[in-house]
C-alpha cells in the first residue's frame, strides 16, 4: 500500500538562529519513498545534511530573523503488515549482547533507570526473560499511565511519569524503555509517522513515538501507549530517548507558530 505523509512547521525567530532538525524519513526507509520526502523552506535557507551517531538523517540550518515555514509532503510504499508478534523471542544475557547495543542498556536523559530499578525488579524479576517480559512491561505501562495530551511536559522523565500516572505518547515510551533497561533488555526510542491505518482510533495527529527491544539478535517494535500491533509506521529517527530524536533543537530564542502533521493511506483515483 501507499502512505502519504507530511508536516508543516512555522517558526518565528527574533534573530538568525542555528537549529538542528531531524524531520526526514530514516535511511532504512529511504528506498520505499516514491516521491518527495525532502524538507522545503519558504525562504532561502542553507542546509547541511549529516548522519548522527545513531544513523539518523539530520540537518543543520540557520533560520533567518522573522517567520519561516518548513514543510514536506511525500508518498511512501509500505508492506501493509502489522508489527511482528514473536512470543518465542528470547532475551540474551548481558555478556552475550553485541557491543553496539550496550548503550541501550544505560540510563539517559529521560529514562532514569537508577530511580526505577527496584520497581522493575520487584515487578518483573521473577518472570522469564524475553518477549513475555517486554510485553508485561508494556501492559504495566499501558495500565499505569492515563493519556493526557494537555499534560505534556518537556522535562518529564520516566520516573516522573510513573509517579504522576499520566502523560503523552513519549512518556509511555520512556517508561517502558527504562523498565526494559532495568531488566537488562536493550531498548531504543523511535519517532515517526503513524496514522489510523487499520485502526479505528481517535488520536491527536502528531508525530508518534514507539520503541524497539533487542531480542534474539534483532530489534522488535513495541508500543506501550496503543499496546497493540499497528500498520503503517514510517520511521524518522531512533535514539536513546527523545533527546536524540528531537524534531528541532534550537540555539537561540524562537517561537513555534504552527505545527501540523498529516498521514493516511493513498486511495487509488483520489486527488489532493
Amino acid at each position: 500500500m501507499l502512505i502519504r505523509a507530511g508536516f508543516v512547521m512555522t517558526y518565528e525567530c527574533v534573530r538568525p538562529t542555528p537549529m538542528l532538525l531531524v524531520l526526514e524519513v530514516h535511511p532504512d526507509r529511504a528506498a520505499d519513498v516514491q516521491g518527495g520526502a525532502g524538507t522545503v523552506f519558504d525562504r532561502t535557507v542553507a542546509v547541511e545534511r549529516y548522519a548522527d551517531q545513531f544513523g539518523n538523517s539530520c540537518m543543520r540550518v540557520v533560520l533567518p530573523e522573522g517567520v519561516t515555514t518548513l514543510s514536506t509532503d511525500f508518498v511512501i510504499s509500505d508492506t501493509g503488515e502489522a508489527d511482528a508478534v514473536v512470543p518465542g523471542a528470547g532475551q540474551a544475557v548481558v555478556e552475550a549482547l553485541p557491543s553496539e547495543v550496550l548503550v541501550y542498556l544505560l540510563g539517559s536523559r529521560y529514562c532514569d533507570t537508577d530511580r526505577l530499578s527496584e520497581t522493575a525488579w520487584g515487578l518483573f524479576g521473577d518472570m522469564a526473560g524475553g518477549w513475555g517480559r517486554v510485553q508485561a512491561i508494556c501492559d504495566y505501562t499501558h495500565e499505569r499511565l492515563t493519556f493526557a495530551y494537555d499534560q505534556a511536559g518537556s522535562t518529564r522523565t520516566a520516573w516522573m511519569a510513573h509517579q504522576a500516572r499520566h502523560g503523552v505518547g513519549r512518556d509511555y515510551v520512556h517508561l517502558a524503555i527504562a523498565l526494559c533497561r532495568c531488566m537488562n533488555i536493550p531498548a531504543r526510542y523511535c519517532t515517526g509517522y503513524l496514522g489510523g491505518v487499520g485502526a479505528d482510533l481517535d488520536e491527536p495527529m502528531d508525530f508518534s513515538a514507539w520503541f524497539e527491544a533487542f531480542l534474539d539478535g534483532r530489534w522488535y517494535v513495541f508500543d506501550p501507549w496503543r499496546n497493540a500491533p499497528r500498520v503503517g509506521r514510517v520511521l524518522i529517527a531512533r535514539g536513546r530517548d527523545a533527546t536524540d530524536v528531537a524534531l528541532s533543537t534550537t540555539f537561540g530564542p524562537c517561537r513555534l507558530l504552527d505545527f501540523q502533521v498529516r498521514t493516511g493511506v493513498v486511495v487509488e483515483g483520489a486527488e489532493g
